[in-house]
């Protein structure tokens, strides 16, 4: 395996502004068909160096407006539209003020989707973020920082919700280098207690038995993944983790485009 993954993972140096585009392909499968799946992933591509043994936690803080405007510009399949989040890899329970953390806005024009970001320290995250204050950075990261605080001040954003997965992932070699395959199981989340390491109440948002498959790629996805993906009969979904958390708990109606949970009680998790 010894393979280069810089295309998936350089994106966590802290020390620069790091931006990319990709075009993203998002399937919703049963979790019956991922032995298939992660077989045929680990024989075509290379295992992500950070997702060993059962890969690693992927948390989230998004940030919205009062009204809800993110989320209703994902529901109405505006061609642009954008969203901030502070993001976490690895264990929740060992973030501290000076865990590294991402603050990243997400944006999709038409079907291309744009991401920036920076690497901070949880305390810097949160100054910006909640604080609405400018914090200390290296110059190539100041008009990305000015563009994150003029949203926030000038939308008056606050944290809404959080979205929690455990992630495998999987990164191309040779001439698919650009290629990234995640699979996202025990997709859950919270509506408060918003700080990423809180001792908190998850609950499920998509059922247990589902996993999030998504295909991305920065000029075009392979065939033979297209083809693989035809072969275990999935569907492409227009699905939000941020949007499947606002309406598990009821601060939006549920969307057309939201996952239903089939269970007969309500799934909780505590992890």
């Amino acid at each position: 395996m010894g393979n280069d993954d810089h295309a998936g993972h350089a994106l966590r140096a802290p020390s620069r502004l790091h931006a990319f585009n990709r075009y993203e392909i998002k399937y919703l499968m049963p979790g019956t068909a991922l032995p298939a799946l992660l077989a045929e992933l680990d024989r075509r591509l290379d295992r992500d160096s950070h997702g060993t043994d059962g890969g690693y936690g992927v948390w989230s803080t998004y940030y919205d407006t009062r009204d809800l405007r993110f989320y209703w510009e994902k529901i109405e399949g505006l061609k642009f539209r954008r969203k901030l989040r502070i993001r976490h890899y690895g264990d929740r329970f060992a973030v501290g003020d000076d865990t590294t953390v991402f603050v990243e806005i997400k944006q999709r024009v038409n079907r291309v989707t744009q991401k920036r970001r920076v690497a901070l320290p949880y305390r810097q995250a949160l100054r910006l973020c909640d604080g609405r204050e400018m914090v200390e950075h290296e110059p190539g990261q100041a008009a990305f920082l000015e563009e994150v605080l003029g949203l926030v001040s000038r939308l008056d954003l606050r944290p809404v919700a959080m979205t929690g997965y455990q992630r495998e992932a999987f990164v191309g070699r040779g001439a698919e280098a650009g290629l990234r395959v995640t699979v996202d199981q025990r997709l859950r989340g919270r509506d408060r207690d918003f700080h990423l390491g809180a001792d908190a109440e998850n609950r499920l948002i998509i059922p247990a038995r589902l996993a999030v498959v998504e295909f991305k790629a920065n000029e075009r996805v392979p065939y033979w993944l297209t083809d693989l993906a035809a072969e275990l009969n999935l569907s492409v979904a227009r699905i939000s983790k941020y949007c499947q958390s606002v309406e598990a708990y009821g601060r939006a109606p549920r969307s057309i485009f939201h996952v239903p949970d089939t269970d007969p009680a309500p799934a909780r998790s505590e992890a």
